[in-house]
């Protein structure tokens, strides 16, 4: 295929030059928004006068059939072209002869391609804002399934105090709702057409970049020329939202990974979504948690791909650019790929209830309500909290849990106590008498799964 830039040169572009250069291989992907680009375009060029609107009409009509041809398999893209937009615009020379020249009147490739990854990113966001929202409704579902159902809350990974497993999952349902006004703000700051800046300078031809910005959905444009065409910010900012998202679903992949093994037993995942030892028969291994995990590293390098090439580039466009897109489309597409995974694999975990009971229970996670029972007869915390962290020494040295002291023992350690500590360190009054916001009580719970649903209105 002939460069639209061959002019200027009297030798022909090595191959190894070609190979090199060429982006086609990826950002073939772009061609629905590099043809919608064109067409608002072309549509300008005829309104305004530039170009004649039989021929703008040609164009758009002509653009169409391309983009159906292309979607139903009938016209392949050609490898061996410099890029997507090199290539579209060939084909149109090809169809229409003289006129499909006139399209790349008052435009360049450098603002054709800000235009076309930001339509293109704007629609992979879209997609991913659907899938958080799918995922956080089956958190919420499986918490309101769960809001009675007690574990042992950790910190250091060392049982600390008894919470319910709703409250557990709707952390990450709150962590979801972050990712997803991340990507919406992310959305909003590069919704702004950059087509009109050309090369860097603009042009001399009379231009509306509003009609092409309101045509395509923006809700405005680029005012600077030399920012339009370099501006790459929007691309770091969805990484980092990216890697940020695959950073929650990391942590929860980790939490689902201890939980199945024999040593939690928390939670069993679903035949269809685990998978076996090629030499073990016994196993069945979290997998998908597992790839999760280690595809958030490779999400990481996405990010800092971004931002180790952007970070030393003059103004205005430069080659070192074309490499924003392998990293951007990968860190989008891998977030996508896991949240559509992780998403039916929760739905049908299996909560194993009486196992994160016996847990609690053995964890001596009440230990602060005793301490808390006698701040309330009139002990100061630090004394009651000797003295619970006394009564817990004995316990393990007497293989019991503090639910089965005799109220003799207690009673040898402050005369404080009396027949109602037992009920004070009820694993279930001590989870459920919590009932400040955002706590485990049934109403802290429902107030949290009320609050989110009315969010996600």
């Amino acid at each position: 295929m002939a460069k639209m830039w061959a002019g200027r040169f009297q030798k022909e572009e090595s191959k190894e030059v070609n190979d090199f250069n060429s982006s086609i291989s990826f950002d073939g992907v772009m061609f629905e928004a590099d043809i919608t680009g064109s067409m608002a375009h072309a549509s300008m060029l005829g309104k305004m006068g530039i170009i004649k609107e039989s021929d703008s009409k040609l164009i758009i009509d002509t653009l169409a059939d391309i983009l159906s041809d292309i979607k139903e398999g009938k016209l392949e893209l050609d490898m061996e072209a410099e890029d997507i937009h090199m290539f579209i615009e060939a084909e149109l020379t090809k169809r229409i002869g003289e006129v499909g020249k006139r399209l790349h009147t008052a435009r360049s490739r450098n603002d054709q391609v800000a235009l076309d990854i930001r339509l293109y990113l704007m629609d992979k966001v879209d997609e991913i804002l659907k899938l958080i929202k799918e995922f956080s409704k089956t958190i919420i579902d499986l918490a309101e399934a769960n809001k009675e159902t007690i574990m042992p809350g950790y910190t250091h990974l060392q049982r600390a105090q008894p919470i319910t497993f709703a409250n557990h999952l709707l952390a990450y349902a709150y962590m979801l709702k972050r990712d997803y006004e991340r990507f919406i703000e992310a959305k909003e700051r590069m919704n702004y057409s950059p087509l009109g800046s050309c090369a860097l300078a603009g042009t001399t031809y009379n231009i509306d970049r509003e009609m092409v910005a309101n045509t395509l959905g923006f809700n405005g444009i680029v005012m600077n020329s030399l920012d339009g065409v370099s501006d790459r910010d929007f691309t770091v900012e969805l990484a980092s939202a990216a890697s940020i998202s695959m950073m929650h679903l990391s942590r929860f992949s980790e939490e689902i990974i201890m939980w199945c093994s024999w040593e939690f037993k928390f939670i069993e995942l679903d035949d269809a979504y685990s998978t076996g030892s090629s030499i073990m028969p016994q196993k069945k291994n979290p997998d998908i948690c597992e790839l999760i995990r280690g595809k958030t590293g490779r999400v990481y390098g996405d990010l800092i791909t971004l931002l180790t090439m952007l970070k030393g580039i003059p103004l205005a466009y430069n080659k070192d650019m074309q490499e924003d897109k392998e990293a951007i489309f990968d860190a989008l597409d891998t977030l996508k790929d896991c949240l559509k995974i992780f998403n039916p694999m929760l739905k049908t975990i299996t909560v194993l209830k009486d196992n994160m009971y016996k847990a609690a229970q053995k964890g001596f996670i009440n230990a602060t309500d005793l301490a808390d029972y006698l701040v309330k007869k009139g002990m100061a915390f630090r004394d009651a909290y000797k003295i619970s962290g006394s009564l817990v020494s004995y316990c393990i040295n007497n293989n019991i849990v503090l639910e089965e002291v005799s109220l003799d023992t207690f009673r040898e350690y402050s005369k404080l106590f009396s027949d109602d500590v037992y009920d004070e360190i009820k694993l279930e009054k001590c989870t459920f008498k919590r009932t400040s916001m955002g706590a485990s009580a049934i109403s802290s719970v429902e107030a949290q799964i009320d609050d989110l649903k009315k969010w996600w209105k």
